[in-house]
């Protein structure tokens, strides 16, 4: 890639410090486009080889944008990025992508889409074409529908294809842009079972997506995108910690639950409606802190507060986003 100069006088996708790693890193990454308006802003990321990456955030926070600059599609305004630890156009060969949704013929099958898409590529070796297709059919599962007119596949079949165009040769990052997105059920568990499948295999999967709840079931590592800038970073578990679990009790007396929670000295007890039960109950919510769920209970029941059901509720994505943004978005797309 040819490079050019940013801000700071740095070429882009030269490879900041602390590179070899990660699978990606990037310092400073911004893309403003004109008029002014800033798509991605001041990006410090750091994805760790082999693992599942999910890159979350509403639509237009970023994640697209983010992307494009990686694969060398979009030039950025200023920063330094790496891929693998080198250049975009040196690791372009190891990193395979779905950007945007796939692109086939309607009217050729699986197979022959693949022959085509493989035919593209002046780096792919042609003498190892139909092995290569076959062994990429066969990691997605579509060997038996390799024949198949691609106009007849499901969506998860479709996005599978896809991912297999992006395995056709060896790979050591698989970029994935809203690989779920307007899936069904089935299709979005076939996906999300693909994903974990390629990284068993020692495959970086960085995975963009505004559905929290699905992300949250694949990644081992997430960061959070809000108007083109990063507001959490880390494993899932790392983020999942900063927010409290709660317990959750419903009962039909709520004015004594919510005493007996506050004199145990249970922080944040909040009475809620639930909906389409019955109007005499009320759900009861509190931080549980270090408190046992089962003790809880108890003394409830001691206190006489007639109990209905006691839950603990761990804390989610959506829960980390909310707390840090103030806002949510779509979890269930």
């Amino acid at each position: 890639m040819t490079a050019v100069t940013h801000e700071a006088g740095a070429p882009f996708g030269a490879a900041p410090p602390g590179a070899g790693g990660e699978a990606i890193v990037t310092r400073g990454l911004t893309k403003r486009f004109r008029g002014g308006q800033v798509a991605v802003d001041a990006l410090d990321l750091a994805v760790p080889r082999g693992s599942v990456f999910g890159f979350l955030g509403p639509n237009g926070s970023g994640k697209t944008t983010t992307i494009r600059m990686l694969l060398g599609l979009v030039a950025p305004t200023a920063g330094e990025f790496s891929v693998l630890g080198t250049r975009p156009a040196e690791a372009l060969p190891r990193v395979g992508a779905l950007v945007e949704g796939p692109a086939f013929y309607p009217y050729l099958s699986g197979e022959a889409n693949l022959r085509r898409f493989d035919a593209a590529d002046p780096t792919a070796s042609r003498g190892t074409a139909a092995r290569r297709i076959a062994e990429a059919l066969e990691r997605v599962g579509l060997t038996a529908a390799a024949g198949k007119r691609y106009r007849n596949y499901s969506l998860g079949m479709r996005q599978r294809l896809a991912i297999a165009a992006a395995l056709l040769g060896p790979r050591e990052l698989l970029i994935l842009d809203e690989p779920t997105n307007g899936l069904d059920p089935q299709g979005t568990r076939e996906v999300r079972t693909l994903v974990k499948e390629i990284a068993s295999d020692g495959t970086t999967v960085f995975v963009s997506s505004h559905l929290l709840a699905e992300v949250e079931q694949m990644c081992t590592h997430a960061a959070i995108m809000r108007a083109g800038r990063l507001v959490a970073h880390g494993t899932i578990a790392s983020l999942n910690a900063g927010t409290a679990a709660r317990v959750r009790v419903e009962t039909p007396d709520a004015p004594g639950a919510a005493q007996v929670l506050r004199g145990l000295g249970l922080a944040d007890v909040r009475v809620e409606e639930i909906d389409g039960a019955d109007a005499r109950a009320r759900l009861v919510s509190a931080e549980l802190g270090g408190h046992a769920p089962e003790r809880l209970n108890a003394a409830l029941v001691e206190q006489g507060v007639a109990v209905r059901g006691l839950a603990v509720a761990r804390p989610s994505l959506e829960d980390v986003f909310v707390r840090l943004t103030g806002e949510g978005f779509d979890v269930d797309g």
